[in-house]
């Protein structure tokens, strides 16, 4: 464990740190020799390359476990990146086409017992925020064999579709928990004492007027009243006030960066993390649809390629693939060769690359049990950094580009007033792909302007923490990890965050829209047969749940309000 010490004022420190650095580096590498040496890794380079094709005498490894927590950015599973629709049953016959077998996924019920999901944080590690990783990263304590994921990530034909009732079991179980506690509490009279009626909302504007006038006084007072009738526990509306206070103080203290940081390296395990996903994708049906949408669109372009590459910008755990190699396993005359280029930001600490790692791990596994050919090139550096020949294209192959969720990550301006995100989408233009798969978090609370970011914000979680006092008991133990890993420190970061500590900066789906086409994109069409897919399976959720089409744009909400956009792009000159 590293100390913490002054080292603007001692630089020998820093030299020492470094040397300590390598040698958990060089213990970690030994301790970690029995990793397949198909999947071969070089962590000081600009990517990571496993070149050739696994053949049947690949031998199978043991995996690290995929959801622990990782000490890096806090992105968003934005939501989630996962899939609700993976695929089992080595026993289908290959009569048919890919979308026929994703399809049998979109109707299978997000409720069943039999199903067991997962969920990552959704970490969004820009590495500037820990510089010292301050723990061995060496989690081989952890590691499991895939296969006992299978009932966390391949559902069951046997499980039966969710009624269509328009609510949820979460729902329905809140029902029933709240008519048993009304039927053990006494009957108050009207001596009972009634709850303090508190108006949450105007003290949290206050609030925020009073961080723009720089008056602590008044910051701090507002705060100790939220902080009386606020609570992680609480309803809705209560819970948003429990974290933005958090962040007010933070904010006051000058604390943001290194509570958000301490969020990101929070270390989880794996069975809170399994059961906070299945909490996720049970009460809410967004992720469920954005993956039927993009991996649906990669499967109906890849019937008859060859070979199918995916480029994945911000790629995370890799668990958007497992469906798609599974269908392309099925497909009639055999499976492609499949190519994943995996993406992500680089990790603090002396494994920068260790999630794309695993991820190649994970995907290789899977293609060798599904028996499709299968190369990873995994690159973890800062995206408006990459080249086109880190990518590695070849002549004839199906080019994708996917990215889910994760380009408001990328900065919009730098101190040059140069813009990470445009050179990104300028970068994929280069790529020139088949199609450009993109997922975004609808959000306005990107304004320099504090008063006017945190209000966007505001209304934004707002939506968010309704929708889970909707669906979701509230002393649910998932709800809470959830909440304070994704909405928590997201919040943490844009209101206790500044300059380019600050990397929740979401845009409007109309912004994305601008920004795409003047770079040289045209937007295609959902495919309709996909889109009624999705609306069967919303009709699954509450009611309140909406799947709307503006244009091309297909844009998924809570009450009237956008929460996630979909679309799809090709090259203008294509």
């Amino acid at each position: 464990m590293l100390m913490e010490e002054d080292l603007g004022h001692k630089p020998s420190m820093l030299h020492d740190s470094l040397a300590l650095q390598a040698t958990q580096k060089s213990l970690y590498d030994a301790l970690n020799n029995n990793l397949d040496k198909s999947c071969s890794f070089n962590t000081s380079g600009r990517s990571l390359d496993t070149s050739s094709f696994l053949d049947s005498n690949w031998s199978p490894f043991r995996v690290s476990n995929p959801w622990r927590s990782s000490s890096g950015e806090g992105g968003y599973i934005s939501h989630l990146s996962f899939n609700d629709e993976f695929l089992g049953h080595d026993s289908e016959p290959r009569n048919k086409n890919i979308g026929d077998f994703l399809d049998m996924e979109s109707d299978r019920s997000p409720n069943s017992s039999e199903i067991k999901k997962n969920r990552s944080r959704e970490d969004s590690d820009l590495t500037e925020y820990h510089r010292c990783n301050k723990q061995l990263a060496n989690d081989a304590d952890e590691s499991e064999p895939l296969e006992m994921y299978d009932d966390v990530l391949i559902c069951s034909k046997s499980d039966s579709p969710m009624q269509n009732c328009g609510e949820t079991a979460w729902r329905k179980e809140k029902k029933s928990q709240r008519n048993e506690q009304s039927k053990g509490e006494p009957n108050r009279g009207r001596g009972g004492k009634k709850k303090k009626i508190i108006d949450l909302r105007s003290l949290l504007m206050q609030c925020a007027q009073a961080v723009a006038n720089f008056d602590n006084k008044t910051l701090n007072d507002l705060l100790l009243e939220i902080r009386q009738h606020s609570s992680p526990k609480g309803d809705g509306m209560e819970r948003v006030a429990h974290y933005f206070a958090n962040a007010l103080e933070a904010r006051l203290a000058c604390t943001g960066i290194e509570l958000y940081a301490s969020l990101n390296s929070k270390r989880i395990s794996a069975i809170e993390i399994l059961k906070a996903y299945k909490m996720f994708v049970i009460a809410c049906p967004l992720k469920h649809m954005s993956n039927i949408m993009a991996n649906r669109t990669i499967g109906n372009l890849a019937s008859r390629a060859t070979t199918l590459h995916v480029i994945d910008f911000g790629i995370l755990y890799g668990f958007q693939w497992p469906c798609l190699i599974h269908a392309l396993s099925r497909r009639p005359g055999g499976p492609p060769k499949l190519r994943i280029t995996g993406i992500d930001f680089p990790q603090s600490g002396f494994r920068p690359a260790e999630r794309v790692e695993d991820t190649c791990r994970r995907l290789a596994k899977y293609c060798k049990r599904f028996g499709v050919p299968f190369a990873y090139n995994a690159i973890a550096q800062k995206w408006d950094t990459i080249t086109l020949e880190d990518f590695k294209i070849e002549k004839n192959e199906l080019l994708v580009v996917n990215s889910m969720f994760r380009l408001h990550n990328v900065p919009d301006q730098t101190e040059t007033g140069n813009s990470p995100r445009d050179a990104v989408l300028n970068l994929i233009k280069e790529i020139n792909p088949d199609m450009f798969v993109h997922g975004i978090a609808n959000a306005t609370y990107s304004s320099p302007f504090f008063v006017t970011r945190f209000k966007e914000a505001f209304y934004h979680f707002s939506t968010m923490f309704d929708m889970f006092e909707a669906t979701v008991p509230q002393d649910d133990e998932d709800r809470l990890l959830y909440e304070e890993q994704f909405f928590g420190k997201e919040a943490m970061n844009i209101i206790a965050c500044e300059g380019t500590e600050r990397v929740e900066m979401p845009e409007t789906y109309k912004q994305w829209q601008v920004r795409t086409v003047r770079v040289g994109f045209r937007q295609v069409p959902i495919d309709q047969e996909i889109l009624k897919r999705v609306t069967k399976v919303k009709k699954n959720y509450h009611k309140y749940f909406s799947v709307d089409e503006d244009g091309k744009w297909i844009l998924l909400g809570w009450k009237g309000r956008v929460i996630q956009g979909f679309s799809c792009w090709t090259p203008t000159h294509n």
